[in-house]
């Protein structure tokens, strides 16, 4: 997809002027908005969508050789340790990180920019649970709520990977594996990413598995017709950066700062159902209800996760898919 903000009768921004903005799947901005930062920059963007967020950071590794783009939005806090280390982003300090984005910083680098925050949680259906509805990671595994629960693979997905991430705070390194057993036991669903989970396996969608692995804020997307599990939060932090060996990155340093500015900003929470990482932007009023954001989400260190994650992914492999 194309995304761009010429008119009719009025020239076409120069092909050095064009800044491929490489993202995940669920990346949206208002058509006015963009528009209206195209024309008064000059610089025309052109968005190459790239799976989930962590078929997205998969992606940049591979290609930081050659990059596929000049700047990249998607790759969040569970992913962001593997695309720093390999060298995927360059040095860039945004003169907007500091009205917000500062405060979830991935490191002191300055290559990636918080651009917004999300915490995972399971969300439920309750028109399809009859009144029974789980209230924390313990629930799952009764036998009331057998086969209905629906996760993503957290190899390829990123909130499946916030989701291993949040039993294992939740249950330790020692006791995630023989709560991801029972789990297993008692029919837990496993995709390959958000989209197929939310859209066609949860009942409130097409499918009819009552229990997701989602947003917070998803519950704000349906009416409240949908509600979020708040003691099964995993905070969860996406991130922008330009692209290490960019074509052209004086211009991807500028579409940077849009995706952290005001505007940008302040369409975030209507258009992708996440909160703004910068401060003092206002909320849709329905937040407040169908979409607060959790007091206390479950986290580990990302140094922890750094070291781990690949040895944690492969023990729930061998564990849930044999």
């Amino acid at each position: 997809m194309v995304l761009t903000g010429c008119s009719a009768g009025t020239s076409t921004a120069p092909q050095s002027h064009e800044v491929t903005l490489v993202t995940h799947d669920s990346f949206v901005v208002k058509p006015e908005v963009l528009e209206e930062f195209q024309k008064s920059s000059g610089i025309t963007v052109k968005q190459v969508a790239s799976g989930d967020a962590g078929e997205l950071t998969n992606k940049l590794v591979l290609t930081k050789a050659n990059p596929i783009g000049d700047v990249a939005f998607g790759v969040d806090s569970t992913f962001a340790s593997r695309a720093l280390s390999e060298g995927v982003f360059a040095e860039y300090a945004s003169p907007e990180a500091s009205k917000g984005a500062q405060r979830y910083k991935a490191d002191d680098s300055n290559r990636l920019q918080a651009v917004d925050v999300g915490d995972v949680c399971l969300n439920i259906d309750p028109a399809k649970l009859g009144g029974v509805e789980p209230k924390s990671y313990d629930d799952l595994i009764d036998p009331k709520f057998k086969d209905k629960l629906v996760v993503e693979n957290p190899a390829t997905s990123s909130p499946g990977l916030a989701f291993l991430l949040g039993t294992i705070a939740k249950y330790g390194e020692n006791g995630w594996q023989d709560y991801w057993t029972k789990l297993r036991a008692n029919g837990v669903k496993v995709v390959s990413g958000w989209e197929e989970a939310y859209n066609q396996e949860f009942s409130a969608t097409k499918g009819d598995r009552p229990i997701v692995v989602s947003y917070a804020s998803s519950p704000s997307a349906e009416g409240g017709k949908t509600k979020a599990v708040l003691d099964t939060c995993y905070r969860q932090v996406e991130y922008a950066g330009v692209l290490s060996g960019a074509k052209n990155p004086e211009d991807a340093k500028k579409v940077l700062d849009f995706l952290l500015g005001e505007k940008f900003q302040a369409q975030v929470a209507e258009q992708m159902y996440v909160y703004p990482s910068r401060e003092g932007v206002a909320l849709p009023e329905s937040w407040a209800k169908d979409a607060p954001l959790p007091s206390s989400p479950q986290s580990l260190p990302a140094d922890k996760v750094k070291d781990n994650r690949e040895a944690w992914v492969e023990q729930w492999r061998k564990l849930v898919q044999g």
